[in-house]
């Protein structure tokens, strides 16, 4: 009998799950995929420890795709997931052209023109297909270019004029059998009194993510609530913070919470496993996701906190994403970087018992939407596509 199993090779950066969003994505994604009858599999490209050469890392990873010789070449790029090295931006030169490629952009829209050619011809270079700003051949040689969320698909096509295919993520953490028990025996660990408010932040822990101005709205939001804690749920080690800078901003966060007298308020856990989190998010009453540039649906902290039934609070992206605002599933805080409104927004929910399950219910409706077996066969077909297989 023959194998029509579609055998991709998908390339990705060289983050441990529990350091970066996009390799916890790809864990996801190729167990997922295994499910639908697609055999994945993971290329890291991964510089030497020592050296950090990513020249030498792209370059064993496009061999490596030579040896495998797979039907599809899948490469997951975002600019922090290899450290903001252009080297995998030139993989398409290195990779057997007769092998369709595939890329996915996690991040996308941010850079602007690079000063070293005017923007008109920045310009002319995209439209052509020659180069990609942000992605270098990437975006060019694809045959086919994904991205989660549909602000991105229209910063390709005003870019380059074609079409991106939008297939969302899902939650990064999906509610657990029995995590419902779990978050009421963690409730007293943390040694909760009774009734009193749990706010849950989850998420990679970064300057972006507006963790500061939540800080800074406790002392309003204990005025009404003095008994209110705060539960920061994520590492702050990741591909985007290296070590180094993650301990300064954890300090830097420690101290703030000091000076704003809610330092016994506030429990940093560190990463967590999946099973730890789901707990953490039953236990909680109100999620808070105050990101600097606004949260949409390529969060999977939002997805995982939908899911579970947690009443959400959160910034609004810019445009193009705004999906779980317009179908009320979540509250929306009303200005990015300001506590006031974080406060206001907050002290709202906790104070309307009857509009924390309005949005516990909208927001599991809007999540159910969201699964990976959906992700996994918006995949398999789009490779059947590209390979010409309509019918398989």
């Amino acid at each position: 009998m023959v194998d029509d199993r579609i055998r991709v090779a998908m390339l990705h950066g060289p983050g441990r799950p529990d350091a970066d969003g996009v390799s916890d994505y790809v864990t996801h994604l190729v167990e997922a995929l295994d499910g639908v009858g697609v055999e994945v599999i993971p290329v890291p490209v991964r510089p030497d420890a020592d050296r950090g050469r990513w020249r030498a890392a792209t370059a064993r990873a496009a061999r490596r795709v030579r040896e495998l010789a797979p039907d599809v070449v899948h490469v997951q790029f975002a600019p922090s997931a290899y450290r903001f090295s252009g080297q995998p931006g030139l993989l398409p030169w290195r990779l057997p052209r007769r092998v369709p490629l595939v890329t996915t952009l996690h991040e996308y829209g941010w850079w602007a023109c690079p000063g070293w050619l005017p923007t008109r011809l920045w310009s002319a270079l995209e439209r052509a297909r020659c180069w990609d700003r942000e992605s270098g051949r990437l975006v060019p040689a694809s045959a086919a270019v994904i991205v989660t969320n549909p602000g991105h698909g229209d910063v390709v096509h005003a870019r380059t004029g074609r079409r991106a295919t939008h297939i969302p993520i899902a939650p990064n953490v999906v509610d657990r059998v029995g995590a419902s028990t779990a978050g009421a025996r963690l409730r007293a660990e943390l040694g909760l009194p009774e009734g009193a408010p749990l706010l849950a932040f989850f998420g990679f822990v970064h300057p972006v993510k507006g963790l500061r101005y939540l800080i800074e709205a406790l002392p309003e939001l204990r005025r009404d609530h003095p008994d209110l804690r705060l539960l920061v749920v994520g590492g702050f080690i990741s591909q985007a913070l290296p070590e180094r800078e993650a301990r300064a901003f954890r300090a830097e966060l420690t101290g703030l919470a000091h000076r704003c007298g809610v330092a016994d308020a506030v429990t940093f856990t560190g990463h967590l496993p999946a099973d730890r989190v789901s707990a953490a998010l039953h236990a909680a009453d109100v999620a808070v996701l105050p990101f600097t540039t606004g949260v949409s649906t390529k969060s999977g902290a939002l997805l995982a906190a939908l899911a579970h039934g947690v009443p959400t609070a959160v910034t609004q992206p810019d445009a193009g994403d705004d999906g779980p605002h317009r179908s009320g599933a979540v509250a929306v805080i009303g200005a990015r970087r300001d506590s006031a409104a974080i406060a206001r927004t907050v002290g709202r929910l906790l104070a309307d018992p009857v509009l924390r399950r309005r949005l516990a219910e909208r927001g599991r409706a809007f999540a159910a939407a969201y699964s990976w077996p959906r992700v996994a066969a918006a995949h398999r077909d789009l490779y059947a596509r590209t390979l010409g297989r309509a019918d398989a």
